[in-house]
């Protein structure tokens, strides 16, 4: 059956550009991804599928095949990222600070891709196949949550998911066994002092020195609490404070976020970042207010769905397509899925003659990456009815 899924996805290609290049140009926000919803519910439901939507706007798809047999899922996540883009493309956003800055275009396209052929091949497999279009999955609490408390995966044996992945060539796979994305927190800080005139500081409690001693010091969390072979990540992201060079601000805002594998570091990297504030806030006379708050949760492949997701690849693609890939710190709600069924997730390289990295105004992806990961999943979706 793979000849004729290639067929298929060659036949295919340039529609896979054309849903692309639709969703980039009419992005949409966490949660609001309303047209997006419309578009691939119309769609999911000419194609006969039954369409049930949760967690506000997204979509649980399911297509049966054959009686008997497993049911496999396929996620690919809906949303945009609250940036202005800056390219001048035919298919530049249309909304103005909203940008398709990650690829999810990319992957509603592959899946839409995938379900068509998979739609026209039904009575030649055993099984089901769910597709799963999930909202929010930039912004914390994220869309995979409540997609699974809704029962996106009721009656699902594995899921599988796919990111474009700009720092990949084209074409090549990432994959790790085990803990492969870090958990993803988040906290922020409120330094409170005592507002005046720049030119008599003695007069005041200026909360912007007392903003970059923490700075500061939290650097020593990661180089001098944790152990060096452990991987952890304390990152600030946000700094706000102040109207005027001349005055000394009342208040001083700072937001960040924290990376780990292992639940000791995040628990540690909880505890000295409010022991931090505090103190330093305390040696200034300032007052200081923390809030942390736990994020997605470390993304853990199952290591027998990987091994089946590699002999796919090689078998569809080749097996020089498989690159040495090493866990990232970045954070990834498709980790409430593995928690719940066994599966995969993987990088498809996307970044060939593209420049700009995720989540940057010029952000764009070689669309040359669809059509094959389009036939990857779709091969995917098959072998592991056929095999598993």
């Amino acid at each position: 059956m793979i000849e004729d899924i290639k067929k298929d996805i060659e036949r295919l290609t340039p529609k896979l550009i054309e849903w692309r290049r639709d969703f980039h140009r009419f992005p949409e926000v966490a949660f609001r991804e309303k047209r997006t919803a419309k578009v691939l519910k119309d769609f999911l439901e000419g194609l006969g599928l039954p369409v049930r939507s949760m967690a506000k706007t997204g979509l649980r798809a399911d297509l049966q095949g054959q009686r008997g047999g497993k049911t496999v899922a396929l996620r690919t996540d809906i949303d945009a990222l609250p940036l202005q883009e800056e390219n001048d493309s035919d298919y530049k956003s249309e909304n103005p600070g909203v940008m398709h800055a990650c690829g999810h275009d990319g992957h509603m396209a592959i899946i839409l891709g995938v379900a068509k052929i998979l739609v026209e091949k039904k009575d030649r497999f055993k099984g089901n196949v769910t597709f799963l279009f999930q909202p929010s999955e930039e912004l914390p609490p994220g869309g995979a949550k409540p997609m699974v408390e809704e029962g996106a995966l009721e009656g699902v044996d594995a899921v599988f998911g796919l990111h474009l992945w700009q720092n990949l060539p084209t074409g090549k796979i990432g994959v790790v066994k085990g803990p492969m994305m870090a958990a993803a927190d988040n906290f922020s800080m409120t330094v409170s002092g005592k507002a005046g005139h720049g030119s008599m500081p003695h007069q005041t409690v200026d909360p912007i020195l007392v903003a970059s001693q923490i700075v500061c010091n939290v650097q020593s969390i990661v180089s001098r609490n944790v152990d060096p072979l452990k991987p952890a990540v304390v990152s600030f992201g946000v700094i706000k404070g102040g109207t005027i060079n001349n005055i000394i601000p009342e208040e001083v805002l700072l937001k960040g976020t924290v990376r780990s594998f292992d639940p000791e570091i995040q628990e540690l990297a909880e505890r000295r970042l409010y022991r931090i504030v505090e103190d330093t806030c305390r040696a200034f006379g300032a007052e200081g207010e923390f809030v942390y708050e736990r994020g997605y949760p470390v993304l853990v492949n199952h290591a027998a769905d990987v091994d089946f997701l590699l002999e796919v690849v090689k078998e569809t693609l080749g097996e020089n397509r498989i690159v040495d890939f090493d866990p990232i710190m970045g954070g990834e709600d498709f980790a409430y899925y593995l928690q719940k069924v066994p599966g995969a997730f993987f990088f498809f390289g996307s970044g060939n003659g593209r420049d700009y990295p995720h989540h940057h105004p010029k952000f764009d992806i070689d669309e040359r990456a669809l059509p094959e990961a389009a036939l990857l999943m779709a091969n995917l979706a098959l072998q592991y009815l056929e095999k598993m």
